[in-house]
């Protein structure tokens, strides 16, 4: 499927109604679980991205490049939508312009941008810092006018709950809308009731909650976040703590008793090769075989 093809599907989806569970993927191999256990939408976390490449944590260290290079990875994977988490858009306005054209054309189908400084932080760190709002919205508009596809969805976040208030935030979201945000994502609120007034504050128009294991935002069922008017409800970050867990359990397991076989906590060798479609390319090597 051509992604302008996945990118309007995803745009129909969104604007039905009812939430969309989106999982985050680090990695090609990650999206590729995703699609498997039948989700209909992944996340390329900039957070995942940083740990799971760099082995660092999420402040700042993946530019353009790396973030351009797995989404480009992931579209050759998976044919569900890539949301990509472009952090700040990596500098002003003319920055933002460069960063939307180059995840647009390595697969993207919407593309998320904050208003945090450089360096940027994890949105449930400490010591985050906003720009001020006039700069944060030329992003914006710069975001809306480079995209090719009219059905790339420009995804407008802001931290501002822990820098300036919820009410700030709130300004900030709205703003953002009227400069053509496709999608509104205020980060970490803090409460129920916090998470209740997003939707309510910013109706007509499509909003993105992070459920964070061990942040900050209450953890709450998707009928609920449904039913308060979230469309996209995110878990960056599931897959890639649930792997660190797993990798734990099997490698002191090894460590323990000095061997490992499939009776342990580890797929299967066959179910390996099923998840990265060895018997596709199999097939792929027999039909071009001289």
């Amino acid at each position: 499927m051509l992604n302008h093809e996945i990118n309007r599907a995803f745009k129909q989806r969104i604007l039905k109604g009812g939430p969309v569970l989106m999982p985050g993927a680090a990695n090609a191999l990650a999206a590729r679980v995703i699609e498997d256990q039948g989700f209909e939408a992944i996340y390329l976390s900039g957070a995942g991205l940083t740990n799971t490449y760099l082995g660092m944590p999420d402040m700042g260290f993946v530019g353009l490049n790396e973030i351009a290079q797995h989404t480009s990875t992931i579209r050759d994977a998976t044919e569900l939508p890539i949301v990509v988490d472009a952090d700040n858009g990596f500098g002003n306005a003319l920055n933002v312009r460069h960063t939307i054209r180059t995840l647009e054309r390595a697969g993207a189908s919407a593309v998320q941008l904050e208003d945090q400084k450089t360096p940027k932080r994890c949105g449930h760190f400490s010591g985050k810092e906003v720009v001020p709002l006039d700069e944060a919205r030329s992003r914006i508009r710069a975001a809306v006018d480079a995209r090719q596809d009219e059905n790339t969805l420009i995804v407008a976040r802001t931290d501002a709950r822990a820098t300036d208030g919820y009410d700030e935030a709130l300004e900030r979201a709205a703003a953002f809308i009227e400069d053509g945000a496709d999608i509104t994502f205020v980060e970490a609120p803090q409460s129920k009731e916090e998470m209740r007034g997003i939707p309510a504050a910013l109706k007509g128009t499509p909003q993105l909650v992070n459920l964070v294991v061990g942040g900050k935002t209450p953890i709450l069922d998707l009928d609920e976040l449904g039913d308060m008017g979230f469309s996209l409800v995110l878990y960056a970050n599931v897959a890639l703590q649930s792997a660190v867990y797993g990798m734990q359990m099997a490698l002191g397991q090894l460590r323990e008793t000095g061997r490992m076989d499939e009776s342990g906590p580890v797929a299967s060798f066959v179910e390996r090769q099923r998840m990265v479609r060895k018997d596709l390319f199999d097939e792929l090597e027999k039909r071009y075989a001289i």
